[in-house]
């Protein structure tokens, strides 16, 4: 749904059966679709919370600030940024980034430096956000939002101690919303970029809110503001659904079992992206060719030792030299039969010995579905 390319739709073999309906959907898109165990699964995508099924997609493409104003006109809406200044927990990021996109953020900000990486939690707590998203990883984020200033947005810092609340605060028009760490908040060369500092107001003991749920407060008070009757996307072209492209590839309901946990937020970001898929006739290749990205030493290669000649083999050799020889023809005729002079007969090299079934070459090990499971 995200239009970006897929490569092959990895399937865990016990759980094909519920997954029927996204292992359909992928092969009416042409994806190719590769068995493997779970541990191999847990061990490519680095992450064990998976739920038998993995997409392996291009790298991802990031974006720019002029990406994210581009959208913006795309739309025929003010610039609407979300800002993170160096959050630590993967989960609040993801979070983040969930509330962002459902807000219709235009894009995301963030520092490439003392911040928490987009891992594979964090892309799971986004419920496939990301997919839909321009995010924006600077190196001077003190100096992206000073760009954004220059380029007509305000720059709103959620503090605990501001003066105006969010419902106070004039959050309307081209606007970037900054939120600071768990534990320190916005570092002080950001706080002095901000226009206006705005609050949530506290009626409890507790007297402050986790990043995440603070910063989605601010971003939907935003949203009030920008759109009053909740109707500001009406006009834009709605996404297409799962469903309607399961439909749309002739996928009947009835063809396969319903998909598990799916009011689960993670089952969210299984939908097949649509774009053009690679051509069904590129051969699949085993799964070693998707676990290169996991750094497995290679075992070096070693040729069987070359058998050494023992006394029975020489007692053999010399017994055979003193026997009469016997030529033979291609029909197996004797020809002549000569008696051997008893001279000292030089002993015949030993045929190599074929290499014992039970040794194993380490180079011959592949990555194969139903293969070994550890990398």
């Amino acid at each position: 749904m995200a239009r970006r390319p897929a490569r092959r739709l990895l399937v865990v073999p016990q759980r094909r059966q519920a997954l029927e309906r996204l292992v359909l959907h992928a092969t009416s898109l042409r994806i190719p679709v590769v068995e493997v165990e779970g541990g191999t699964l847990t061990a490519v995508a680095g992450f064990d919370g998976h739920q038998g099924i993995a997409l392996v997609v291009e790298p991802r493409t990031w974006a720019g600030i002029a990406d994210v104003l581009a959208r913006a006109l795309e739309r025929g809406e003010p610039p609407f940024v979300l800002v993170l200044d160096s959050l630590e927990d993967p989960q609040n990021v993801g979070t983040l980034l969930r509330s962002a996109e459902a807000a219709g953020v235009h894009g995301v900000l963030f520092p490439t430096h003392r911040q928490a990486p987009l891992s594979p939690a964090a892309i799971k707590a986004s419920a496939g956000a990301v997919e839909h998203l321009l995010l924006c990883p600077v190196d001077d984020l003190p100096g992206a939002l000073s760009d954004l200033r220059i380029r007509g947005l305000r720059i709103a810092a959620a503090e605990a101690d501001a003066p105006l609340t969010a419902a106070q605060a004039d959050l309307r028009g081209p606007l970037a919303i900054v939120v600071g760490s768990e534990g320190q908040g916005l570092s002080p060369v950001v706080r002095r970029r901000a226009d206006v500092s705005v609050r949530i107001p506290m009626r409890g003991a507790i007297g402050s809110l986790n990043a995440a749920v603070a910063g989605s407060i601010l971003l939907f008070a935003a949203v009030a503001q920008r759109d009053p009757t909740g109707e500001g996307g009406a006009d834009l072209p709605r996404r297409t659904t799962f469903d309607e492209m399961s439909a749309a590839a002739g996928l009947d309901d009835s063809m396969a079992a319903p998909l598990d946990n799916a009011a689960d937020d993670s089952s969210e970001q299984a939908a097949m992206p649509a774009s053009s898929p690679p051509d069904a006739d590129e051969p699949v290749t085993d799964i070693a060719e998707i676990a290169d990205a996991i750094e497995t030493p290679a075992r070096p290669t070693e040729a069987p030792p070359s058998p050494k000649p023992t006394r029975a083999r020489k007692r053999a050799s010399t017994t055979a030299a003193q026997k009469p020889s016997r030529a033979v023809t291609a029909d197996d005729e004797p020809l002549a039969t000569k008696p051997v002079r008893r001279t000292r007969a030089k002993a015949a090299p030993a045929p190599d010995a074929p290499a014992s079934a039970s040794e194993h070459d380490p180079a011959s090990d592949e990555l194969l579905p139903g293969g070994p499971t550890d990398p």
